[in-house]
Protein backbone atom coordinates (compact mmCIF):
# COMPACT_ATOMS: atom_id res chain seq x y z
CA UNK A 1 0.00 0.00 0.00
CA UNK A 2 1.39 3.39 -1.01
CA UNK A 3 2.40 5.75 1.72
CA UNK A 4 0.29 8.95 1.97
CA UNK A 5 3.53 10.93 1.86
CA UNK A 6 6.51 9.99 -0.29
CA UNK A 7 10.03 11.30 0.02
CA UNK A 8 11.55 13.05 -2.94
CA UNK A 9 15.23 13.72 -3.65
CA UNK A 10 17.22 14.80 -0.63
CA UNK A 11 14.62 13.47 1.77
CA UNK A 12 12.14 16.22 0.88
CA UNK A 13 8.58 15.25 1.83
CA UNK A 14 6.08 15.57 -1.02
CA UNK A 15 2.51 16.05 0.11
CA UNK A 16 -0.09 14.04 -1.80
CA UNK A 17 -2.21 15.91 -4.30
CA UNK A 18 -5.92 15.15 -4.32
CA UNK A 19 -7.30 15.03 -7.85
CA UNK A 20 -10.52 17.00 -8.44
CA UNK A 21 -12.34 13.89 -9.66
CA UNK A 22 -11.74 12.25 -6.28
CA UNK A 23 -13.46 15.02 -4.30
CA UNK A 24 -17.03 14.26 -3.16
CA UNK A 25 -18.56 16.80 -0.77
CA UNK A 26 -22.08 17.26 0.52
CA UNK A 27 -22.29 20.98 -0.29
CA UNK A 28 -25.81 22.16 -1.12
CA UNK A 29 -24.79 25.83 -0.66
CA UNK A 30 -21.52 26.25 -2.59
CA UNK A 31 -19.57 29.49 -2.59
CA UNK A 32 -20.47 31.18 -5.87
CA UNK A 33 -17.56 33.54 -6.44
CA UNK A 34 -14.37 31.55 -5.95
CA UNK A 35 -10.92 33.08 -5.57
CA UNK A 36 -10.59 36.85 -5.95
CA UNK A 37 -9.25 38.06 -9.28
CA UNK A 38 -6.83 40.32 -7.40
CA UNK A 39 -5.35 39.70 -3.97
CA UNK A 40 -5.75 43.28 -2.81
CA UNK A 41 -7.84 45.56 -0.65
CA UNK A 42 -10.18 48.32 -1.67
CA UNK A 43 -8.68 51.63 -2.78
CA UNK A 44 -10.28 54.96 -3.64
CA UNK A 45 -9.36 57.45 -6.34
CA UNK A 46 -5.67 58.15 -6.91
CA UNK A 47 -3.94 60.90 -8.90
CA UNK A 48 -0.24 60.46 -9.72
CA UNK A 49 1.45 63.75 -10.57
CA UNK A 50 4.70 63.51 -12.52
CA UNK A 51 7.54 65.88 -11.55
CA UNK A 52 10.88 66.39 -13.30
CA UNK A 53 12.93 68.20 -15.90
CA UNK A 54 12.32 67.52 -19.61
CA UNK A 55 13.98 64.46 -21.19
CA UNK A 56 14.07 62.44 -17.97
CA UNK A 57 11.73 59.63 -19.01
CA UNK A 58 8.60 60.89 -17.23
CA UNK A 59 6.25 59.99 -20.08
CA UNK A 60 7.73 56.50 -20.34
CA UNK A 61 7.29 55.91 -16.60
CA UNK A 62 3.75 57.31 -16.74
CA UNK A 63 2.78 55.06 -19.64
CA UNK A 64 4.23 51.88 -18.12
CA UNK A 65 2.68 52.66 -14.73
CA UNK A 66 -0.72 53.23 -16.33
CA UNK A 67 -0.56 49.85 -18.09
CA UNK A 68 0.58 48.08 -14.92
CA UNK A 69 -2.28 49.46 -12.81
CA UNK A 70 -5.03 48.93 -15.38
CA UNK A 71 -3.81 45.49 -16.45
CA UNK A 72 -3.07 43.81 -13.14
CA UNK A 73 -5.68 45.53 -10.98
CA UNK A 74 -8.43 46.25 -13.48
CA UNK A 75 -8.57 49.87 -12.38
CA UNK A 76 -9.56 52.53 -14.92
CA UNK A 77 -6.32 54.41 -15.55
CA UNK A 78 -5.44 57.22 -17.99
CA UNK A 79 -2.47 59.53 -18.64
CA UNK A 80 -3.18 63.24 -19.12
CA UNK A 81 -0.30 64.97 -20.90
CA UNK A 82 0.08 68.74 -20.64
CA UNK A 83 2.40 68.55 -23.65
CA UNK A 84 -0.45 67.17 -25.79
CA UNK A 85 -2.73 70.01 -24.71
CA UNK A 86 -0.03 72.57 -25.47
CA UNK A 87 0.53 71.16 -28.96
CA UNK A 88 -3.19 71.46 -29.65
CA UNK A 89 -3.17 75.09 -28.49
CA UNK A 90 -0.23 75.78 -30.81
CA UNK A 91 -1.81 73.87 -33.72
CA UNK A 92 1.24 71.62 -33.86
CA UNK A 93 3.70 74.48 -34.35
CA UNK A 94 7.17 73.73 -32.99
CA UNK A 95 8.45 76.25 -30.44
CA UNK A 96 12.10 76.93 -29.78
CA UNK A 97 13.68 76.88 -26.34
CA UNK A 98 12.96 80.56 -25.57
CA UNK A 99 9.24 79.70 -25.50
CA UNK A 100 9.95 77.87 -22.24
CA UNK A 101 11.80 80.76 -20.62
CA UNK A 102 9.91 81.69 -17.47
CA UNK A 103 10.50 85.37 -18.30
CA UNK A 104 8.49 84.99 -21.53
CA UNK A 105 5.13 86.06 -20.12
CA UNK A 106 3.04 85.39 -23.24
CA UNK A 107 4.44 81.87 -23.55
CA UNK A 108 4.01 81.28 -19.82
CA UNK A 109 0.31 82.22 -20.13
CA UNK A 110 -0.13 79.66 -22.93
CA UNK A 111 1.63 76.98 -20.93
CA UNK A 112 -0.58 77.76 -17.95
CA UNK A 113 -3.65 77.47 -20.17
CA UNK A 114 -2.49 74.03 -21.34
CA UNK A 115 -2.05 72.95 -17.71
CA UNK A 116 -5.53 74.15 -16.82
CA UNK A 117 -6.99 72.32 -19.81
CA UNK A 118 -5.27 69.05 -18.85
CA UNK A 119 -6.44 69.35 -15.22
CA UNK A 120 -10.00 70.04 -16.34
CA UNK A 121 -9.97 66.98 -18.59
CA UNK A 122 -8.54 64.88 -15.76
CA UNK A 123 -11.20 65.99 -13.29
CA UNK A 124 -14.02 65.43 -15.78
CA UNK A 125 -12.76 61.94 -16.57
CA UNK A 126 -12.29 61.09 -12.90
CA UNK A 127 -15.81 62.21 -11.98
CA UNK A 128 -17.35 60.20 -14.80
CA UNK A 129 -15.31 57.03 -14.29
CA UNK A 130 -16.14 54.37 -11.77
CA UNK A 131 -14.61 50.92 -11.19
CA UNK A 132 -16.27 47.75 -12.35
CA UNK A 133 -18.29 46.29 -9.52
CA UNK A 134 -19.87 42.88 -9.14
CA UNK A 135 -23.46 43.08 -8.02
CA UNK A 136 -24.12 40.55 -5.26
CA UNK A 137 -27.36 38.67 -5.83
CA UNK A 138 -30.18 38.40 -3.33
CA UNK A 139 -29.25 34.82 -2.49
CA UNK A 140 -25.62 35.81 -1.87
CA UNK A 141 -26.42 38.73 0.42
CA UNK A 142 -26.40 37.87 4.11
CA UNK A 143 -29.16 40.44 4.68
CA UNK A 144 -31.31 38.94 1.93
CA UNK A 145 -31.23 42.14 -0.13
CA UNK A 146 -29.25 43.03 -3.21
CA UNK A 147 -26.21 45.23 -2.64
CA UNK A 148 -23.61 46.91 -4.84
CA UNK A 149 -20.52 47.14 -2.66
CA UNK A 150 -16.86 46.95 -3.59
CA UNK A 151 -15.40 43.49 -3.65
CA UNK A 152 -11.83 42.91 -2.51
CA UNK A 153 -9.54 44.01 -5.32
CA UNK A 154 -11.82 46.74 -6.71
CA UNK A 155 -10.26 50.17 -7.15
CA UNK A 156 -11.35 53.66 -7.92
CA UNK A 157 -10.00 55.40 -11.01
CA UNK A 158 -6.31 56.29 -11.28
CA UNK A 159 -5.24 59.38 -13.25
CA UNK A 160 -1.64 60.28 -14.14
CA UNK A 161 -0.88 63.96 -14.76
CA UNK A 162 2.18 64.15 -17.00
CA UNK A 163 4.07 67.47 -16.90
CA UNK A 164 7.21 69.01 -15.38
CA UNK A 165 5.40 70.50 -12.33
CA UNK A 166 8.80 71.87 -11.44
CA UNK A 167 7.99 74.42 -8.69
CA UNK A 168 6.38 74.29 -5.29
CA UNK A 169 3.86 76.92 -6.36
CA UNK A 170 2.76 74.81 -9.33
CA UNK A 171 2.37 71.72 -7.14
CA UNK A 172 0.35 73.70 -4.57
CA UNK A 173 -1.86 75.00 -7.37
CA UNK A 174 -2.42 71.43 -8.59
CA UNK A 175 -3.43 70.25 -5.14
CA UNK A 176 -6.01 73.02 -4.98
CA UNK A 177 -7.42 72.08 -8.40
CA UNK A 178 -7.68 68.43 -7.44
CA UNK A 179 -9.14 68.97 -3.97
CA UNK A 180 -12.74 68.51 -5.11
CA UNK A 181 -12.07 64.99 -6.37
CA UNK A 182 -11.42 63.59 -2.91
CA UNK A 183 -8.55 61.61 -4.41
CA UNK A 184 -5.23 60.66 -2.88
CA UNK A 185 -2.50 62.62 -4.69
CA UNK A 186 0.96 61.06 -5.08
CA UNK A 187 3.79 63.05 -6.64
CA UNK A 188 6.31 61.04 -8.66
CA UNK A 189 9.62 62.79 -9.36
CA UNK A 190 11.80 61.30 -12.10
CA UNK A 191 15.49 62.25 -11.82
CA UNK A 192 18.27 61.33 -14.26
CA UNK A 193 21.87 62.30 -13.49
CA UNK A 194 23.35 60.36 -16.43
CA UNK A 195 23.95 62.86 -19.25
CA UNK A 196 24.36 60.08 -21.81
CA UNK A 197 20.95 58.75 -20.85
CA UNK A 198 19.46 62.26 -21.13
CA UNK A 199 20.88 62.53 -24.64
CA UNK A 200 19.25 59.18 -25.49
CA UNK A 201 15.91 60.54 -24.24
CA UNK A 202 16.33 63.64 -26.42
CA UNK A 203 17.14 61.52 -29.48
CA UNK A 204 14.06 59.38 -28.85
CA UNK A 205 11.92 62.51 -28.45
CA UNK A 206 13.26 63.91 -31.74
CA UNK A 207 12.52 60.71 -33.65
CA UNK A 208 8.92 60.56 -32.39
CA UNK A 209 7.94 64.25 -32.22
CA UNK A 210 6.23 65.29 -35.47
CA UNK A 211 6.53 68.98 -34.58
CA UNK A 212 10.35 68.93 -34.66
CA UNK A 213 10.84 66.99 -37.88
CA UNK A 214 12.30 70.03 -39.70
CA UNK A 215 15.21 70.17 -37.24
CA UNK A 216 18.38 68.15 -37.66
CA UNK A 217 19.29 65.81 -34.82
CA UNK A 218 22.10 68.14 -33.73
CA UNK A 219 19.81 71.21 -33.72
CA UNK A 220 17.11 69.28 -31.82
CA UNK A 221 19.58 68.18 -29.14
CA UNK A 222 20.95 71.72 -28.75
CA UNK A 223 17.47 73.24 -28.57
CA UNK A 224 16.27 70.72 -25.99
CA UNK A 225 19.38 71.33 -23.90
CA UNK A 226 18.55 75.04 -23.94
CA UNK A 227 14.95 74.28 -22.96
CA UNK A 228 16.17 72.15 -20.04
CA UNK A 229 18.41 75.04 -18.91
CA UNK A 230 15.36 77.33 -18.68
CA UNK A 231 13.55 74.79 -16.49
CA UNK A 232 16.63 74.30 -14.31
CA UNK A 233 16.59 77.99 -13.40
CA UNK A 234 13.26 77.63 -11.59
CA UNK A 235 13.29 73.92 -10.71
CA UNK A 236 12.56 72.97 -7.09
CA UNK A 237 12.96 69.27 -6.27
CA UNK A 238 10.30 67.60 -4.18
CA UNK A 239 10.93 68.32 -0.51
CA UNK A 240 7.48 69.10 0.89
CA UNK A 241 7.20 66.71 3.83
CA UNK A 242 3.42 67.13 4.06
CA UNK A 243 2.94 65.61 0.59
CA UNK A 244 2.96 61.99 -0.54
CA UNK A 245 5.78 61.44 -3.00
CA UNK A 246 8.13 58.95 -4.60
CA UNK A 247 11.51 59.87 -6.06
CA UNK A 248 12.68 57.67 -8.94
CA UNK A 249 16.40 58.27 -9.50
CA UNK A 250 18.53 57.03 -12.41
CA UNK A 251 16.18 54.36 -13.76
CA UNK A 252 15.42 52.92 -10.33
CA UNK A 253 18.95 52.76 -8.93
CA UNK A 254 17.64 54.82 -6.04
CA UNK A 255 14.09 55.31 -4.80
CA UNK A 256 12.88 57.33 -1.82
CA UNK A 257 9.37 57.49 -0.40
CA UNK A 258 7.53 59.98 1.76
CA UNK A 259 4.12 59.50 3.33
CA UNK A 260 3.18 56.54 1.09
CA UNK A 261 0.27 54.58 2.56
CA UNK A 262 -2.26 52.10 1.24
CA UNK A 263 -2.12 48.99 -0.91
CA UNK A 264 -2.19 50.54 -4.37
CA UNK A 265 0.33 53.26 -3.44
CA UNK A 266 2.72 50.63 -2.12
CA UNK A 267 2.28 48.53 -5.30
CA UNK A 268 3.14 51.59 -7.38
CA UNK A 269 6.32 52.02 -5.34
CA UNK A 270 7.24 48.34 -5.73
CA UNK A 271 6.63 48.47 -9.47
CA UNK A 272 8.98 51.45 -9.76
CA UNK A 273 11.64 49.52 -7.84
CA UNK A 274 11.77 47.09 -10.77
CA UNK A 275 11.24 49.48 -13.68
CA UNK A 276 14.11 50.60 -15.87
CA UNK A 277 14.52 52.04 -19.38
CA UNK A 278 17.36 49.89 -20.73
CA UNK A 279 16.31 48.32 -24.03
CA UNK A 280 16.59 44.54 -24.17
CA UNK A 281 14.59 42.05 -26.24
CA UNK A 282 12.20 39.49 -24.75
CA UNK A 283 11.47 36.28 -26.68
CA UNK A 284 8.23 34.33 -26.18
CA UNK A 285 7.85 30.75 -27.39
CA UNK A 286 5.22 28.13 -26.76
CA UNK A 287 6.42 24.61 -26.11
CA UNK A 288 6.72 22.29 -29.08
CA UNK A 289 3.69 20.28 -30.08
CA UNK A 290 2.65 18.04 -27.18
CA UNK A 291 0.79 14.74 -27.20
CA UNK A 292 -2.27 16.56 -25.86
CA UNK A 293 -2.00 19.14 -28.67
CA UNK A 294 -2.09 16.26 -31.14
CA UNK A 295 -5.11 14.72 -29.42
CA UNK A 296 -6.95 18.03 -29.01
CA UNK A 297 -6.89 17.84 -25.21
CA UNK A 298 -6.41 20.89 -22.95
CA UNK A 299 -4.11 21.18 -19.98
CA UNK A 300 -2.37 18.10 -18.65
CA UNK A 301 1.36 17.43 -18.42
CA UNK A 302 2.05 15.43 -21.57
CA UNK A 303 5.36 15.02 -23.37
CA UNK A 304 6.33 16.25 -26.84
CA UNK A 305 5.45 14.58 -30.11
CA UNK A 306 8.12 13.90 -32.73
CA UNK A 307 7.17 17.20 -34.37
CA UNK A 308 7.51 18.90 -30.98
CA UNK A 309 11.03 17.47 -30.70
CA UNK A 310 11.86 18.89 -34.13
CA UNK A 311 10.80 22.32 -32.90
CA UNK A 312 12.85 21.97 -29.71
CA UNK A 313 16.00 21.34 -31.77
CA UNK A 314 15.18 24.16 -34.20
CA UNK A 315 14.61 26.52 -31.26
CA UNK A 316 18.01 25.69 -29.77
CA UNK A 317 19.77 26.46 -33.04
CA UNK A 318 17.79 29.68 -33.47
CA UNK A 319 18.59 30.84 -29.94
CA UNK A 320 22.30 30.35 -30.60
CA UNK A 321 22.09 32.65 -33.63
CA UNK A 322 19.46 35.22 -32.70
CA UNK A 323 19.37 35.45 -28.90
CA UNK A 324 22.88 34.91 -27.59
CA UNK A 325 24.48 37.35 -30.07
CA UNK A 326 23.81 41.07 -30.43
CA UNK A 327 23.46 43.00 -33.70
CA UNK A 328 27.27 43.15 -34.02
CA UNK A 329 27.66 39.38 -33.56
CA UNK A 330 29.09 39.74 -30.07
CA UNK A 331 27.91 37.50 -27.18
CA UNK A 332 25.30 39.07 -24.91
CA UNK A 333 23.99 37.65 -21.63
CA UNK A 334 20.68 35.84 -21.91
CA UNK A 335 18.25 34.23 -19.46
CA UNK A 336 15.92 31.26 -19.98
CA UNK A 337 12.65 30.66 -18.14
CA UNK A 338 10.25 27.72 -18.39
CA UNK A 339 7.20 26.52 -16.53
CA UNK A 340 7.32 23.45 -14.28
CA UNK A 341 5.43 21.33 -16.84
CA UNK A 342 7.51 18.85 -18.78
CA UNK A 343 6.51 20.01 -22.28
CA UNK A 344 8.22 23.38 -21.75
CA UNK A 345 11.23 21.83 -20.01
CA UNK A 346 11.64 19.35 -22.86
CA UNK A 347 11.32 22.11 -25.44
CA UNK A 348 14.12 24.12 -23.84
CA UNK A 349 16.45 21.25 -23.00
CA UNK A 350 18.53 21.44 -26.22
CA UNK A 351 19.50 25.08 -25.64
CA UNK A 352 23.21 25.17 -24.81
CA UNK A 353 24.52 26.84 -21.67
CA UNK A 354 27.82 28.35 -22.79
CA UNK A 355 29.93 30.44 -20.45
CA UNK A 356 30.88 33.98 -21.44
CA UNK A 357 32.84 36.73 -19.72
CA UNK A 358 30.92 39.91 -18.86
CA UNK A 359 32.52 43.38 -19.14
CA UNK A 360 32.79 43.51 -15.33
CA UNK A 361 34.99 40.40 -15.39
CA UNK A 362 32.38 37.96 -14.05
CA UNK A 363 31.47 34.72 -15.75
CA UNK A 364 27.93 34.30 -17.07
CA UNK A 365 26.20 31.01 -17.95
CA UNK A 366 24.10 31.57 -21.05
CA UNK A 367 20.42 30.61 -20.79
CA UNK A 368 20.77 28.83 -17.46
CA UNK A 369 17.27 27.27 -17.17
CA UNK A 370 15.06 28.64 -14.43
CA UNK A 371 11.69 27.04 -13.72
CA UNK A 372 8.62 28.92 -12.41
CA UNK A 373 5.31 27.36 -11.43
CA UNK A 374 3.79 30.81 -12.01
CA UNK A 375 4.34 30.09 -15.72
CA UNK A 376 2.29 26.85 -15.70
CA UNK A 377 -0.66 26.80 -18.08
CA UNK A 378 -4.04 28.01 -16.87
CA UNK A 379 -5.56 25.20 -14.78
CA UNK A 380 -8.70 23.73 -16.32
CA UNK A 381 -9.83 22.05 -13.09
CA UNK A 382 -12.38 19.30 -13.73
CA UNK A 383 -11.87 19.82 -17.48
CA UNK A 384 -8.12 19.14 -17.36
CA UNK A 385 -7.20 16.58 -20.02
CA UNK A 386 -10.55 16.81 -21.84
CA UNK A 387 -11.26 17.87 -25.42
CA UNK A 388 -13.66 20.73 -26.04
CA UNK A 389 -16.12 18.25 -27.54
CA UNK A 390 -16.02 16.25 -24.30
CA UNK A 391 -16.53 19.40 -22.24
CA UNK A 392 -19.54 20.40 -24.35
CA UNK A 393 -21.04 16.92 -23.88
CA UNK A 394 -20.36 16.42 -20.17
CA UNK A 395 -20.60 20.05 -19.00
CA UNK A 396 -22.82 21.89 -21.52
CA UNK A 397 -23.44 24.78 -19.11
CA UNK A 398 -19.68 25.29 -18.77
CA UNK A 399 -19.17 25.29 -22.53
CA UNK A 400 -21.92 27.90 -22.91
CA UNK A 401 -20.52 30.09 -20.12
CA UNK A 402 -17.02 29.93 -21.58
CA UNK A 403 -18.27 30.89 -25.03
CA UNK A 404 -20.23 33.83 -23.60
CA UNK A 405 -17.25 35.43 -21.82
CA UNK A 406 -13.90 33.76 -22.28
CA UNK A 407 -12.05 36.29 -20.13
CA UNK A 408 -14.27 36.11 -17.04
CA UNK A 409 -14.98 32.38 -17.32
CA UNK A 410 -13.45 30.21 -14.61
CA UNK A 411 -13.09 26.47 -15.19
CA UNK A 412 -14.88 24.38 -12.52
CA UNK A 413 -12.35 24.05 -9.68
CA UNK A 414 -9.90 25.72 -12.02
CA UNK A 415 -8.76 29.18 -13.05
CA UNK A 416 -9.94 32.14 -15.09
CA UNK A 417 -7.88 34.66 -17.02
CA UNK A 418 -8.34 37.03 -14.09
CA UNK A 419 -6.78 34.44 -11.77
CA UNK A 420 -3.96 33.96 -14.27
CA UNK A 421 -3.22 37.69 -14.38
CA UNK A 422 -2.89 37.75 -10.58
CA UNK A 423 -0.60 34.72 -10.73
CA UNK A 424 1.61 36.39 -13.34
CA UNK A 425 2.01 39.77 -11.63
CA UNK A 426 5.24 38.68 -9.84
CA UNK A 427 6.62 37.50 -13.17
CA UNK A 428 5.91 40.90 -14.71
CA UNK A 429 7.95 42.50 -11.91
CA UNK A 430 10.80 40.09 -12.63
CA UNK A 431 10.64 40.78 -16.35
CA UNK A 432 10.61 44.56 -15.84
CA UNK A 433 13.62 44.20 -13.54
CA UNK A 434 15.75 42.08 -15.87
CA UNK A 435 18.45 43.91 -17.85
CA UNK A 436 19.45 40.82 -19.85
CA UNK A 437 17.89 39.31 -22.94
CA UNK A 438 15.16 36.89 -21.85
CA UNK A 439 13.68 33.75 -23.43
CA UNK A 440 10.37 32.54 -21.98
CA UNK A 441 9.21 29.05 -23.04
CA UNK A 442 5.69 28.69 -21.72
CA UNK A 443 2.07 28.07 -22.72
CA UNK A 444 -0.61 29.69 -24.83
CA UNK A 445 -2.69 31.37 -22.11
CA UNK A 446 0.43 32.40 -20.17
CA UNK A 447 2.03 34.05 -23.19
CA UNK A 448 -1.24 35.70 -24.14
CA UNK A 449 -1.25 37.49 -20.80
CA UNK A 450 2.42 38.49 -20.88
CA UNK A 451 2.17 39.62 -24.50
CA UNK A 452 -0.94 41.72 -23.82
CA UNK A 453 0.73 43.37 -20.84
CA UNK A 454 3.90 44.40 -22.66
CA UNK A 455 2.09 45.42 -25.84
CA UNK A 456 -0.20 47.63 -23.72
CA UNK A 457 -3.42 45.86 -24.65
CA UNK A 458 -6.43 45.85 -22.29
CA UNK A 459 -6.59 42.82 -20.02
CA UNK A 460 -9.88 41.72 -21.58
CA UNK A 461 -8.04 41.26 -24.91
CA UNK A 462 -5.90 38.39 -23.57
CA UNK A 463 -8.03 35.49 -24.91
CA UNK A 464 -7.85 36.90 -28.46
CA UNK A 465 -4.05 37.15 -28.70
CA UNK A 466 -2.57 34.80 -31.30
CA UNK A 467 0.27 32.64 -29.91
CA UNK A 468 0.80 29.89 -32.52
CA UNK A 469 3.00 26.82 -32.19
CA UNK A 470 6.44 26.73 -33.85
CA UNK A 471 6.78 30.51 -33.57
CA UNK A 472 9.05 32.83 -31.59
CA UNK A 473 7.69 36.29 -30.77
CA UNK A 474 10.30 38.98 -30.14
CA UNK A 475 9.24 42.15 -28.36
CA UNK A 476 11.62 45.02 -27.69
CA UNK A 477 10.51 47.65 -25.15
CA UNK A 478 11.31 51.22 -26.26
CA UNK A 479 10.53 54.67 -24.88
CA UNK A 480 7.38 54.83 -27.04
CA UNK A 481 6.16 51.24 -26.74
CA UNK A 482 7.15 47.70 -27.66
CA UNK A 483 8.26 46.69 -31.15
CA UNK A 484 7.11 43.19 -32.20
CA UNK A 485 8.65 40.67 -34.60
CA UNK A 486 7.55 37.07 -35.27
CA UNK A 487 9.67 34.18 -36.53
CA UNK A 488 8.20 30.87 -37.71
CA UNK A 489 10.83 28.18 -37.14
CA UNK A 490 8.93 25.17 -38.48
CA UNK A 491 5.95 24.80 -40.82
CA UNK A 492 2.86 23.19 -39.34
CA UNK A 493 2.15 19.61 -40.35
CA UNK A 494 -0.94 19.69 -42.54
CA UNK A 495 -3.53 17.18 -41.50
CA UNK A 496 -1.49 15.88 -38.57
CA UNK A 497 -1.12 18.74 -36.16
CA UNK A 498 -3.98 19.62 -33.90
CA UNK A 499 -3.53 22.88 -32.03
CA UNK A 500 -6.88 23.61 -30.38
CA UNK A 501 -7.57 27.19 -29.39
CA UNK A 502 -6.92 26.09 -25.85
CA UNK A 503 -8.30 28.12 -22.99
Amino acid sequence: MASPCEKGGGGRVIDPVMKPSEVHVDNPYPQAWGPPTSYATRSGKVVCVMVGLPARGKSYVARRLSQYISFFYGSPCKVFSVGDHLRRLLNGTFKRADFFDDCNEDARALRRKASESAVAELCEWMNQTSPKRRRVSVTESAEGAACNNYMSGDFGAVAIYDATNSTKDRRAWLLEQLRGLGAKVIFLEVICNDEARVTDYIRSWKLNDVCSQDLSMEDAIADMRARIAHYEQVYEPLSERELSWIKFVDSGQEISLNNIRGFLASRIAQFLLNLHVHQRPIFFSRHGQSEYNRLGKIGGDSRLTEHGEDYARALAEWVDREVKLDADGKPRPARLWTSSLQRTILTARHIRHDQIMLPNGLEWVQCRPKMFRNLDEIYAGLCDGMTYEEIAKQYPEEATARKADKFEYRYPRGESYGDLISRLEPMAHEMERSHETLVVVAHQAILRVLYAYFMELPREACPDVSIPLNTVIKITPTSTGCVEERFTLLPNLKGKELDPASH
